[in-house]
């Protein structure tokens, strides 16, 4: 496989399979580097990573994927890896992500897709759902709530609200940047290891990740979470797809019970629950992508 400190791009090369390959799609006024893979005529699934996450999060499941007979299209979100940067919180709104989504199926000559996402990935991946229900035929929810359950529990439970002190610290201008990107950012690289379990991350995988960092810096990332807090709620909570929820029980940011009340706004839901799992089920689990597999076809 190559060698992220001999290769910064940090493009589809990284998985050494001539099936995965790069792209750059301009949508709602932004240059998205995608990672391609499977039949353009296939079914579509579309996978949004989170924080501090770049597409090659999802490099257990894009092959699976392909060869159940899906065709996959993984971006870099906007502010991550080789995608634009634009400036300023605004940029970073749900509404404007989400939007990245929409134009993103469009730009497949699709009308609506499977959407998968993880961790903040999973807020677009929800927020997409809500907003704009034709166009997700699946919904796949990887270790994030329902948005509405997420603003509710911080609301009523002091133990969330401790769990989300990264989300309180982002807010604060200018200092979250300077931290996360001192020492060749090895804060975050600390929060890659604290937030999974022992040898989920593996050296070279975080030199990938640093690689992918330096691209855009961490300020866009941080800037998700400011737009976060200036987002709108989406116009509707209950989610009309059919949803697989799964959920690392380990997940020491995010409380379990939010996982059973988010499957409460799913008029098709099923939840994953899986014990012993950190908060990347999706690394540390092969079950999960075999119940992605099953809940897409």
């Amino acid at each position: 496989m190559t060698d992220a400190k001999t290769h910064p791009t940090t493009d589809a090369s990284l998985l050494d399979d001539d099936r995965v390959e790069s792209d750059y799609r301009t949508v709602n006024g932004v240059r998205l580097h995608v990672a391609t893979a499977g039949d353009p005529d296939a079914p579509l699934v579309v996978l949004l990573h989170g924080h501090p996450d770049f597409w090659y999060g999802w490099r257990d499941q894009i092959i699976p994927l392909v060869e159940t007979g899906f065709r996959v299209v993984v971006p870099d979100q906007r502010g991550c890896n080789l995608s634009d940067a634009p400036d300023g919180i605004d940029a970073y709104r749900q509404l404007e992500l989400s939007a990245d989504v929409r134009e993103l199926i469009h730009s497949e000559g699709r009308e609506s897709a499977h959407v998968v996402g993880h961790d903040f990935g999973g807020f677009v991946a929800w927020n997409v759902a809500l907003r704009r229900p034709s166009i997700v035929d699946h919904l796949g929810i990887f270790n994030v709530p329902h948005p509405t359950v997420y603003r509710t529990v911080l609301r009523s439970s002091p133990q969330q609200v401790v769990r989300s002190w990264y989300v309180w610290f982002y807010q604060v201008p200018t200092l979250p940047e300077w931290l996360l990107s001192r020492n060749d950012m090895d804060n975050m690289v600390a929060s890659l290891e604290i937030t999974s379990n022992p040898g989920t991350f593996d050296e070279e995988t975080i030199d990938r990740y640093r690689a992918a960092w330096r691209h855009t810096g961490v300020g866009p990332r941080v800037n998700w979470y400011r737009g976060f807090r200036r987002s709108e709620s989406p116009p509707r909570d209950t989610v009309t797809q059919p949803t697989l929820i799964c959920w690392g029980e380990d997940d020491i940011a995010l409380l379990p019970s939010m996982a059973e009340q988010s499957a409460d706004y799913c008029e098709n839901g099923r939840l994953r629950m899986f014990p012993k799992t950190s908060h990347w089920v999706h690394h540390e689990r092969e079950e999960v992508t075999e119940a992605l597999l099953r809940h897409l076809s």
